[in-house]
């Protein structure tokens, strides 16, 4: 055990954390958990006591000691004040992304390693390629590809990576499932979490209705011509179908979608998905916030820019880019390959092959 050393896993109450601690129990090394205390709206039933009490279930079932971890401010000022400052700008943030790196991999990583724990383990679909000689890591795509969470994790550091394990990343869900029957674990059939990261089962325009005052606006066509109304241009986001009324349309016709909006003047404008607004290609987009998971920037070879993979949305379909410009932390990015509906606010995750390099957030 010494060998292997001290590990936190953060444990949710769910059944991939459940399973990451019980295979780390196996492998040897000295294995606590740690029950993330996070912020609960005022005007919500409380559910992270529940989650808890599965957490210790599974615990007590590993006979590991178990932490609870307050980290409510943190995720009320780094996760739930930056979401909804973000929608109130017209943006469209992903709160997963903050979540991972002001909570999992900020407040408790630090506290983890403050509390002389060698790793931190996640219940998270992704691997890690170590080079103990060279002291560097890399960041990869999980054996399961439908469940693979590399997308929500860009924000790593080497540092991150070197004290991380992620144990189920090598496995598929299924397996999962029935290695966690096999130990005997309480939440082995248990369904995995929904909704906005620790929120629960929340639509995020219910959320935001609470902060963010409704105000009706004119939905427009790409005419200019006004055909129906919403209830306000920033709880919508580009290449949203619903959220709005056009009552001149009917059932048989097709489907529109938000490809513009105007939050000073509080309007939509709508087309169909085959429309000139929406297949027009998109020549670059600009990253703020980049970071480069290896600590150093992708660079052009011999003047020519470097083809990468992207994607824009969790579990979308990888598509070719070249990175035509980077620093640090900003970079200019060019699709291979018509992107529709890139929105403000949202994340840009650069690949290559099954190595996740980094990421930024896509600006308006």
């Amino acid at each position: 055990m010494e060998k292997k050393g001290k590990v936190l896993v953060a444990m949710s109450g769910g059944v991939d954390s459940s399973v990451s601690a019980a295979l780390l129990l196996e492998q040897g090394y000295k294995v606590e958990g740690a029950f993330i205390v996070t912020w609960q709206p005022p005007w919500l039933p409380c559910t992270w006591r529940e989650e808890r009490r599965d957490a210790m279930r599974v615990a007590a079932r590993l006979r590991i000691p178990i932490h609870t971890v307050d980290l409510s401010s943190e995720y009320e000022h780094d996760v739930v004040d930056y979401l909804i400052d973000e929608y109130k700008k017209g943006r469209t943030p992903n709160p997963d992304v903050m979540c991972n790196k002001h909570i999992k991999f900020g407040g408790l990583f630090a506290w983890a390693m403050e509390h002389g724990f060698d790793f931190l383990a996640t219940g998270h679909y992704a691997r890690i390629d170590k080079d103990a000689t060279q002291d560097t890591a890399l960041l990869k795509t999980s054996i399961d590809r439908n469940k693979d969470q590399s997308y929500f994790l860009w924000t790593l550091s080497q540092e991150h990576l070197m004290h991380t394990l992620f144990p189920v990343g090598g496995i598929e869900k299924k397996d999962v499932r029935e290695l966690a029957r096999h130990y005997g674990l309480p939440t082995a059939d248990k369904k995995d979490s929904q909704g906005i990261c620790f929120l629960g089962k929340i639509h995020m325009r219910e959320f935001l209705a609470h902060y963010i005052p409704h105000k009706t606006g004119d939905v427009l066509d790409e005419a200019g011509r006004v055909i129906g109304t919403h209830d306000g241009a920033l709880f919508l986001t580009l290449g949203q179908r619903h959220g709005f009324t056009v009552p001149a349309r009917t059932p048989i016709q097709e489907p529109l979608y938000v490809v513009d909006k105007d939050v000073l003047h509080n309007t939509i404008t709508v087309a169909p998905n085959d429309s000139p607004a929406v297949l027009d290609d998109v020549s670059r987009v600009v990253l703020r916030d980049v970071n480069w998971i290896s600590g150093h920037v992708p660079m052009a070879e011999h003047g020519n820019a470097l083809v990468f993979q992207a994607r824009l949305r969790y579990r979308q379909k990888l598509f070719e880019v070249t990175v035509d410009e980077a620093t640090s932390t900003s970079a200019v990015v060019t699709p291979r390959s018509v992107q529709r509906y890139i929105p403000a606010g949202q994340s840009m995750v650069i690949y290559e092959a099954d190595v996740c390099l980094g990421g930024g957030i896509i600006t308006a």
